[in-house]
């Protein structure tokens, strides 16, 4: 697959976007790039997705020739280690843990974290990229599906498809709370690869929300922020909230509930005609 260099078209970049997203048609992505913001978020996902694939690229080097049973074991291996990794991460933080405990985690050798990784800092970066990946193309093809509707469906939708990711994965926001808490080269890396990009187009949209009378007045960056926090570091506190509260998030139509609520405190006015 031939990837389109940092000054070609957003089109460019929408195509290769859509075809990693896979289920989301070329033409939903159009729109996107007369949409104020909108744009950032799905270079960001492209750009991300785009590193992965390069370090996954033994899958796809000879799509005529299924990788061999060595290639397979391989890639196996270093799935496992990046899902152990991400729980080891989220649970315990980057001091907290320890390769070993990865690797025990993984079920594999020790020494393998080093053939695959460099060392812990990478394994961290290469777990924490792929969560942060498929997150962000999760958010573009949410924005994808609505660009042609008004600010406030695209906002809702965005909203949905965050509060949905971050129920099916916890660790997103576990991840961003234990390297919130002291500054490092991990986080100043989280903000600039994943988090500022995202945060950039929303806060155009919330602009654009506050201008037609949908969302309250106020800093916008603010405002977004408080949609993050509600959005995931409430499911990332699930248990603390069900011992304190009894409210179980992950009872059925519990994570549509808290989608809508959401939705109905910071999206609270109509499209004003104008």
């Amino acid at each position: 697959m031939a990837w389109p260099s940092k000054n070609e078209p957003l089109s460019a970049w929408a195509s290769i976007c859509s075809n990693l997203i896979g289920s989301t048609p070329i033409k939903l992505f159009q729109p996107l790039i007369k949409l104020p913001g909108l744009d950032q978020l799905v270079q960001s996902a492209y750009s991300a997705v785009k590193n992965n694939a390069y370090r996954e690229s033994a899958l796809s080097a000879n799509p005529e020739k299924p990788p061999r049973k060595q290639q397979q074991r391989s890639i196996r291996t270093k799935q496992k280690l990046l899902d152990a990794a991400l729980q080891a991460f989220s649970e315990n933080g980057f001091s907290g843990t320890s390769t070993r405990n990865i690797a025990a985690r993984a079920g594999v050798h020790h020494p393998l974290i080093t053939y695959h990784f460099k060392n812990k800092e990478e394994l961290w970066r290469a777990a924490a990229d792929r969560i942060f990946t498929d997150f962000n193309a999760a958010l573009a093809a949410a924005a994808a599906a609505q660009a042609g509707e008004c600010p406030k469906a695209r906002m809702s939708a965005l909203i949905r498809a965050y509060v949905h990711y971050a129920a099916a994965q916890p660790a997103l926001h576990k991840i961003m709370v234990q390297e919130a808490s002291r500054p490092s080269r991990r986080l100043d890396w989280l903000i600039s690869t994943h988090i500022r990009p995202l945060f950039a187009a929303a806060v155009e949209e919330i602009k654009v929300l506050q201008e037609r009378g949908v969302s309250p007045p106020g800093d916008p960056n603010l405002l977004f922020s408080m949609i993050r926090v509600s959005s995931g570091a409430l499911l990332a506190l699930s248990l603390e909230l069900k011992g304190t509260s009894g409210i179980d998030l992950y009872q059925p139509g519990q994570i549509d509930a808290l989608a809508d609520m959401i939705i109905r405190v910071f999206l609270p006015g109509e499209i004003k005609e104008e």
